[in-house]
């Protein structure tokens, strides 16, 4: 397991595993000093409405680093999935999980039963923790369309006329975390989950706002509105 996917995987205190980039972790805490370390020259040095303004500015960003780069996360417990986003969470027990796709973000597909007894649709939830990397797959693509290619195909590969063999290169790693682990590390999660709970209704995903990481954008931006106009 690589250094990235060891720090991508945790265990938070309720015991359920930790899915979150640490690069997103990375960028949150280079920000906090940078923008402590300028606060601090603002309190010391700053006595002007510039000063202010420029105060003002940091939150701003801070809440916004915040949000998108220290607070997405993918909980797996034994229950089920939490996928906290930057400012929504979703709620989704296993028996409602059909599975996982590895698209520019995490995607959980789900159906559940209504109280009525009537199927859902199917409803796709995104995870903002989780990212795919374009280039990762179009190499991935490109290596599948050669393989399909057949005999013309590993022909090329072997070469002809004194030209050097043609080797695959594996395509990049994606900054972060692998997708394609988290994918299957879920879907394993999300089996065992549903064989624990067989009996257990498909209960619709409970999503929800979370209010303080809108007012930590929302507030600065006020309070930077009310600096530059007052």
């Amino acid at each position: 397991m690589t250094w990235a996917e060891t720090v991508a995987r945790q265990a938070d205190a309720d015991g359920r595993q930790v899915f979150r980039s640490p690069v997103a972790t990375l960028i949150w805490w280079v920000w906090v000093v940078f923008a402590v370390a300028n606060l601090i020259d603002l309190a010391v040095q700053g006595r002007d409405r510039i000063s202010v303004i420029a105060a003002c500015t940091l939150f701003v960003i801070t809440g916004i680093v915040y949000a998108t780069a220290w607070r997405p996360r993918i909980l797996a417990g034994d229950d089920g999935l939490t996928i906290v986003n930057p400012v929504r969470e979703h709620q989704i027990g296993w028996p409602a999980v059909v599975g996982f796709d590895s698209t520019e973000l995490l995607r959980v597909r789900c159906l559940w039963t209504a109280d009525d007894g009537t199927e859902s649709d199917m409803k796709a939830f995104y995870a903002w923790a989780a990212h795919s990397s374009r280039r990762r797959r179009l190499a991935e693509e490109m290596r599948s369309q050669r393989r399909s290619r057949g005999g013309s195909a590993r022909g090329a590969r072997m070469g002809g006329f004194g030209t050097p063999p043609q080797v695959d290169a594996p395509p990049p790693a994606p900054l972060g975390m692998d997708v394609d682990v988290v994918v299957a590390t879920l879907t394993e999660r999300a089996e065992q989950g549903k064989s624990d709970a067989a009996a257990v209704r498909a209960f619709p995903p409970v999503s929800s706002w979370y209010w303080p990481a809108i007012a930590a954008i929302v507030v600065p931006v006020v309070a930077l509105l009310i600096a530059i106009w007052a």
